[in-house]
C-alpha cells in the first residue's frame, strides 16, 4: 500500500528500523532507571533531543528538557520507590503521519513499574508495600533520539494501592492489568508488514462504527450492544480501563460497565471540533484527534492528547460526578491485540484525574486532606 493512500494515518516501515526503535526506547527506560542519581540528567540527554517534551498525566502535565524531566518526574519517582523497576507487557512500534502532515517514528508500550512505596510520592503517603504504577507510553523519535515522550501514569490507581479511594465506585473491575493472551506483547522481532497495516485498519473500521453512533436517539443498551462494533470484538473480549473504570469483559460487560454509562454522561463526544461549556456559554477551539495510529504485527495502537472533547451534559454520573455542563478533553491511549479475525484484548489508559479536574473535582487535593487528616488522627 502507497503512502499516497495513507495521507494521514499509518505508514509503513522498514522492519530493521522499526526493531532499532523499539531497542533504542526499551534501552532509554531501563538506562532511566538504573543510572546513578548524579548520572540521572546526563543519562536522559543521550537519549532525548535538546529540546524533547515530555508530557504526561496529572499532576505531572507537560515540560520540556532533560532538567525538567529529571526535577519534577524521574528523581522524585526514583526517591520514593528506591528499587523500581519496569516491566513491560507490550512493546510495538511503526511510522504515522499526522493531520498536520508530520511524519513519526514511534514506540508504544504498556506495562507497570513496580517498586517498594518507600518515600511519599505526589502526596501520597507511602506504604512500604509493592507498588505497581501502570503506564501507557508513546515514544516519538526523531534524527536518533526522542523528541517527544506521552506517559499516561495510572496515579489514581496508585491512590487506590495505598488505602484510599476519593471516588465513588468502579463500575468495572479494580485490578492490575493482565498481559496478552497470547504472550507475544513485546514485539523485538521483525514483523510482518501487510499484517500490521491489517490491525490497525481494522480498528480504525470499528472506531468508525462509534463515531457514527448517535447517543441522542438513546437507544440505550440494545443499540449499543447491536451496533456495528459488535463485528469487531472477539466474542471473550478483554477491555482493561484505568481505575475509576475498571476492567470488563465480553461485548455485554463493555456496554454495561463502560461504554453505556460513559456515552449518558458526555453524549455525543467527538474528537477534533470545538465544544461549547454549557456553564459559561463560551466555545473552546479543540486540536482533538489521533497523534499516533499504528500497526505492528497483531497490534495497533492509538491516541490522542487530547483524543476525545466532550461535554458533560449527559444523564450519566460516571466517577459518581453529577452534571455539571462543563466542557472536557479527555487523555487517551488505546493498544488494540487482533486474535482471531477479531480485537481480542484493548488497553486503554485514561487521565481519569485530569478529566475530573476539568469537572470541579480535585482528586489530589482530596488526598493531601483525607491522608493530612489521618496523620493528624482526625475523622469526618
Amino acid at each position: 500500500m502507497g503512502d499516497e493512500k495513507l495521507a494521514n494515518g499509518c505508514l509503513p516501515i522498514e522492519q530493521a528500523l522499526n526493531l532499532e526503535n523499539k531497542q533504542f526506547v526499551a534501552n532509554a527506560m531501563e538506562a532511566v532507571l538504573t543510572a546513578t542519581d548524579a548520572a540521572l540528567e546526563g543519562t536522559l540527554a543521550s537519549f532525548y533531543a535538546d529540546d524533547a517534551h515530555w508530557r504526561g498525566s496529572h499532576p505531572l502535565n507537560e515540560m520540556d528538557g532533560a532538567e525538567a524531566m529529571v526535577e519534577t518526574v524521574w528523581r522524585p519517582l526514583r526517591a520514593s520507590f528506591p528499587d523500581l523497576e519496569r516491566r513491560d507487557l507490550i512493546i510495538n512500534g511503526g511510522r504515522y503521519r499526522n493531520r498536520h502532515g508530520e511524519v513519526r517514528e514511534m514506540v508504544a508500550c504498556v506495562g507497570h513499574y513496580c517498586g517498594t512505596f518507600k518515600k511519599d510520592w505526589l502526596g501520597i503517603p507511602a506504604t512500604g508495600q509493592p507498588i505497581f504504577l501502570r503506564y501507557g507510553e508513546v515514544h516519538e523519535l526523531g534524527d536518533g533520539k526522542i523528541i517527544r515522550s506521552t506517559c499516561l501514569w495510572d496515579v489514581l490507581d496508585v491512590i487506590r494501592q495505598a488505602g484510599f479511594w476519593p471516588l465513588a465506585p468502579s463500575w468495572g473491575t479494580e485490578s492490575m492489568w493482565a498481559g496478552p493472551i497470547t504472550g507475544d506483547g513485546l514485539l523485538m522481532s521483525e514483523q510482518d508488514m501487510d499484517e500490521g497495516l491489517a490491525s490497525i485498519a481494522q480498528t480504525l473500521a470499528m472506531h468508525a462504527t462509534l463515531g457514527a453512533y448517535n447517543d441522542h436517539a438513546m437507544q440505550g443498551r440494545d443499540g449499543l450492544l447491536n451496533m456495528p462494533q459488535r463485528e469487531y470484538w472477539h466474542d471473550k473480549m478483554m477491555w482493561y480501563g484505568p481505575s475509576g473504570i475498571g476492567t470488563t469483559r465480553g461485548l455485554a460487560g463493555f456496554v454495561d460497565f463502560h461504554q453505556l454509562p460513559f456515552r449518558l454522561t458526555w453524549p455525543g463526544r467527538t474528537g477534533g471540533q470545538n465544544i461549547i461549556d454549557r456553564e459559561t456559554e463560551t466555545e473552546t477551539k479543540s486540536d482533538a484527534g489521533h497523534y499516533i495510529q499504528i500497526g505492528d504485527g497483531s497490534y495497533s495502537v492509538t491516541g490522542g492528547w487530547p483524543s476525545v472533547v466532550a461535554v458533560h451534559d449527559g444523564t450519566g454520573a460516571v466517577f459518581g460526578c453529577g452534571t455539571t455542563g462543563k466542557a472536557v478533553e479527555m487523555r487517551v491511549m488505546d493498544f488494540y491485540l487482533h486474535h482471531e479475525g477479531k480485537i481480542r484484548e484493548n488497553w486503554v489508559p485514561i487521565d481519569v484525574i485530569h478529566i475530573l479536574l476539568q469537572q470541579g473535582v480535585d482528586v489530589m487535593a482530596r488526598v493531601r486532606d483525607q491522608f493530612g487528616r489521618n496523620r493528624l488522627g482526625l475523622r469526618g
